[in-house]
């Protein structure tokens, strides 16, 4: 595991408003991230996990709070790219893949890199190099119908790391999966952690999952305490 410091979240509020009702989600949540640490966030359902990693990927401003990402200060109120950050410094795995149906395998890994404006020749190399990473480089010219669940999986894996995110955030990541091919994404995520020195922060309920991160922590009551408590 690594010792620099790589995503810090301080003080974090985050209320949503319900018709008259305030519902507060986080309140004064604190978390540090070292660099190739696998962190795993559990908690009931509904308790704010999603909302915490939206908030960690700058998909979601917190009420009040910041998120430091390396050393830039995401919600400072200084005139941050947000935009960009999500292109380049975070990775995002979903429960639902969300991979793009009309297009290969390949066609998605890349998609994230050309949108940042890599040119094509350099996005297909890396795209190729990622499927080959993660176990799926025979199947890089196949459309996410002709894949299974755990393919489909292993590309949207492949596309998080492919404009090399400083963190990936994964909510539930394999939510929608079998005993089987969870147990591979799992292996698969510990593998790019020892061989890419990759972060991840991981919000799941499977308590195996959680068991083996480097730290586990418990989301309740708008804050995060050490340990399972679930």
């Amino acid at each position: 595991m690594g010792v620099a410091g790589v995503l810090r979240a301080v003080d974090i509020h985050k209320t949503f408003q319900d018709m008259s009702e305030e519902i507060r989600v986080l309140e004064g949540l604190n978390l540090e991230v070292q660099r190739g640490e696998i962190i795993a966030v559990v908690g009931a359902s509904g308790v704010g996990k999603s909302t915490l990693l939206h908030i960690l990927g700058a998909l979601d401003r917190p009420t009040s709070g910041t998120v430091i990402l390396n050393t830039t200060d995401l919600f400072s109120g200084e005139a941050v790219d947000l935009a960009a950050v999500r292109s380049r410094c975070v990775g995002f795995v979903f429960q639902f893949h969300h991979l793009l149906a009309e297009f290969t395998a390949l066609e998605n890994v890349m998609m994230p890199a050309l949108i940042a404006g890599e040119d094509r020749d350099s996005s297909r190399d890396r795209a190729e190099a990622l499927l080959r990473d993660v176990g799926v480089r025979q199947r890089a010219h196949h459309r996410p119908s002709e894949l299974s669940g755990g393919e489909q999986q292993r590309v949207a894996v492949a596309r998080a790391l492919v404009n090399n995110p400083e963190v990936v955030l994964a909510d539930e990541p394999s939510g929608n999966l079998d005993r089987i091919h969870s147990r591979s994404l799992h292996d698969l995520m510990w593998e790019l952690r020892d061989k890419k020195n990759q972060t991840f922060v991981v919000a799941t309920h499977d308590l195996g999952l959680a068991e083996r991160a480097d730290r586990a922590l418990t989301l309740r009551d708008g804050s995060l305490y050490e340990g399972i408590d679930v």
